[in-house]
């Protein structure tokens, strides 16, 4: 097997394991997606301290709990109360690494509350809708995967992300528009273009912190993937522009 290809094998299994663990929770819905969604909340929010404060491993680990407990407690909680509870690992944290505490702060803000959107929008919209937001996702990694190891080409921004090319990118918007257009026309595929973006330049966001910090993988937690931020960093992104839509001019009130 040639070297392009040669983490294949093992990202197929662990994408074939979250797939399985994922769809199960979605679909039992309940606390057992509440406490998923918050275990994978406060992994990435651990992976983000872990990066940023190498020397505070102690305190990584009390990051990634809060988030998670935070997360867990969202739907419990007074509306007027959700946004600076869930703001609050974020200030925390800013206010304990000793550098970049801006890039820490409104990252870790953003993944705080594309989290609670992405757990929302389970138990306001339902299964079908995320399963839409995660396939628009997957199929913009899977084609932007394939389509650049086999056309290759100039890169989307070489100094950042230095493996991203612009044909897997564009491959990544073609294939969502497909998902978006075949569940709910011209709407859902603009939508679903945006989101491909957002989760493109989720990933971009991710391997400059992760080149700001000189380390290649967040973490080892997923063989072939890398930590959690590096599987889930697109999901989240795509997760906030949903948020955003059904804030500002509203979901459709089915797929199909």
């Amino acid at each position: 097997m040639s070297a392009q290809w040669s983490d294949l094998k093992a990202r197929v299994i662990s994408a074939i394991v979250m797939l399985v663990v994922g769809i199960f929770s979605l679909v039992q819905g309940g606390l057992v997606f509440q406490i998923l969604a918050a275990a994978l909340c406060g992994g990435m929010i651990w992976e983000l301290t872990r990066m940023m404060a190498p020397s505070k491993g102690a305190f990584a680990f009390q990051m990634g709990a809060l988030a998670g407990g935070v997360l867990f407690a969202v739907p419990f909680l007074p509306a007027n109360l959700m946004l600076p509870i869930l703001l609050a690992p974020a200030i925390a944290g800013a206010s304990q690494v000793n550098k970049n505490k801006l890039v820490y702060g409104f990252y870790s803000a953003a993944l705080m509350l594309a989290s609670a959107g992405f757990l929302m929008l389970r138990s306001t919209k339902g299964v079908d809708w995320v399963l839409w937001l995660v396939a628009v996702v997957v199929v913009t990694d899977v084609a932007g995967y394939f389509a650049g190891r086999i056309f290759g080409g100039p890169k989307f921004w070489p100094s950042i992300s230095p493996k991203k090319t612009w044909s897997g990118t564009g491959a990544g918007w073609v294939a969502a528009a497909i998902v978006g257009f075949a569940l709910g026309g011209i709407f859902l595929a603009v939508v679903s273009i945006a989101m491909s973006f957002a989760s493109q330049l989720g990933d971009i966001a991710e391997s400059a912190i992760k080149r700001r910090c000189g380390i290649k993988d967040s973490s080892n937690l997923i063989p072939g993937h890398g930590g959690l931020l590096d599987r889930f960093d697109g999901l989240m992104a795509a997760a906030l522009v949903v948020a955003l839509v059904s804030i500002s001019v509203g979901l459709p009130a089915r797929l199909g």
